[in-house]
């Protein structure tokens, strides 16, 4: 006869074995610790967002629940769904004022969250960054996400190896927020370094993915004769694959790509309507500040939080397959939790 198991104790099970595995001479004894055995309080951690309606971030809702429910925590999302600012503060003070016990921020300001966050660690409150990172000024613990400027040199050289010359146009949806404009920066120099003939223009798009697309389809209207169209976030990258494959763009020499693992991104690589698309693994920037968090708690503040970069993996033609056949968690494809992942 078998017993039904809740997810928390799933998870568990998994760390046990994982942990069994990983000392010798204990793979197969009948009872292994649990990672942290001592009773602790079920912390919360509270997640300031920027776009709580973005598909990009399901796979990181559901890392943070796993490790919530790996660790005996709890994961709470609050913030804005249209990357307001002041909306995204106010969501900061409140978990302040109801005892959060972490709080992971996306810093999409260089300076709006820097009195909060001070404020937060004031009350012994410990708090990272995620996605987005701001200022020098701002004292949160640490940053896990993506090298945004990194990615966007990357983004930038990548361009060069498809366009020889001509005009390209990068599009943004919110201009100078933190968690977008260090890509177009680094995109821009990496352009402007490689010597190219090539003249790009950046295009701010909007929140709205509809009003994305029509701002993608004036640019082209406007300008027949360009060479390329690329993005730096997940709507106006939906917004170009969906341009390119109405005009049949990539058949007449327009090159394009973007960001994010959207299923109409992903089979529009697969389609050759884009290049390429690019992950920068959300999961873990979810997963990994409550992990974080939570280590510090339980370690009393003796294990501090240490910056992550969550990294970037080109999805090309060559290997979006397995995106497009595997239904995971990690990719927000699906909610079910399995493993093996197939």
């Amino acid at each position: 006869m078998t017993t039904a198991l809740d997810r928390a104790a799933l998870l568990r099970l998994a760390a046990v074995a994982a942990a069994a595995a990983a000392t010798p001479g204990t793979a197969r004894a009948a009872s292994v610790a649990a990672p942290f055995p001592q009773p602790h309080p079920t912390w919360r951690v509270v997640f300031v967002n920027h776009a709580l309606t973005n598909p990009f971030f399901i796979p990181a809702k559901y890392g943070s629940q796993d490790a919530g429910a790996l660790l005996g925590a709890t994961a709470q999302w609050t913030g804005s769904v249209s990357s307001d600012v002041g909306e995204m503060v106010r969501a900061m003070r409140k978990a302040i004022e109801t005892g959060a016990d972490g709080i992971a921020v996306s810093i999409i300001d260089p300076d709006a969250f820097d009195g909060p966050t001070a404020l937060a660690l004031r009350h012994g409150i410990p708090v990272v960054a995620y996605n987005a990172d701001g200022g020098k000024a701002n004292k949160r613990l640490a940053y896990i996400g993506q090298d945004n400027y990194q990615s966007g040199l990357e983004l930038g050289a990548r361009v060069v190896g498809l366009v020889e010359s001509g005009d390209v146009y990068l599009f943004i949806a919110t201009p100078r927020q933190q968690n977008l404009q260090p890509r177009v920066d680094g995109a821009l120099d990496a352009i402007r370094d490689s010597g190219r003939p090539i003249r790009a223009h950046v295009v701010a798009s909007g929140v709205d993915v509809a009003a994305e697309q029509k701002k993608i389809e004036a640019t082209y209207q406007a300008h027949k004769g360009l060479r390329g169209l690329f993005a730096v976030d997940a709507g106006s990258t939906a917004g170009v694959a969906q341009v390119m494959r109405e005009h049949g763009l990539h058949g007449r020499g327009v090159r394009a790509g973007g960001y994010d693992l959207l299923q109409s991104t992903l089979r529009a690589v697969h389609e050759q309507c884009l290049d390429f698309t690019i992950d920068q693994q959300p999961y873990l920037q979810g997963f990994l500040p409550v992990l974080q968090l939570f280590l510090d708690r339980y370690s009393g503040g003796l294990v501090v939080p240490a910056d992550t970069n969550t990294g970037l993996n080109f999805v090309t033609r060559e290997n979006v397959g397995r995106y497009l056949t595997t239904k995971s968690r990690f990719e927000g494809s699906s909610g079910r939790e399995q493993y093996p992942v197939t």
